[in-house]
């Protein structure tokens, strides 16, 4: 009798333990998920530049609402407007931005941090490209 009683315990913890970690591993709590990891602008040529504005797609792919508290581009680049509302989950959002390039030949390397409740902390968004002459 004492060992069925026993390997129920182990029986009854086993399937606890198994249970809490299952738990776990489906609670993400709020999570921004770019569309796309970065952007590529590939090469511009100095004497066609102008503004670039674009729109960043992401969505929160976790089980909890998602609020931005801030939005920050590097480097000259503006914030035109990002999601103030909470983001439910499985709702896309987008953040406008704006910059200007030197026109002169130089890398492009941009930067937009994002900070949230998204427990994994800010989430990074790269802009790389190029500027170049023309001939070059």
């Amino acid at each position: 009798m004492k060992t069925l009683i026993f390997r129920g315990l182990i029986v009854m913890g086993i399937l606890t333990m198994i249970s809490t970690q299952m738990w776990a591993q489906e609670k993400k709590g709020a999570r921004l998920e770019y569309k796309e990891k970065s952007m590529e602008l590939g090469t511009l040529y100095t004497d066609e530049l102008k503004p670039v504005s674009t729109e960043i797609e992401f969505t929160n792919d976790g089980d909890e609402p998602l609020i931005i508290t801030t939005a920050r581009g590097c480097c000259g680049t503006r914030i035109k407007a990002y999601p103030r509302e909470p983001i439910i989950p499985g709702e896309k959002a987008f953040i406008e931005i704006e910059f200007r390039l030197a026109p002169r030949p130089h890398n492009i390397n941009r930067t937009i941090s994002v900070m949230s409740n998204d427990e994994r902390g800010m989430r990074v968004f790269r802009i790389t490209g190029e500027v170049a002459e023309r001939g070059s």
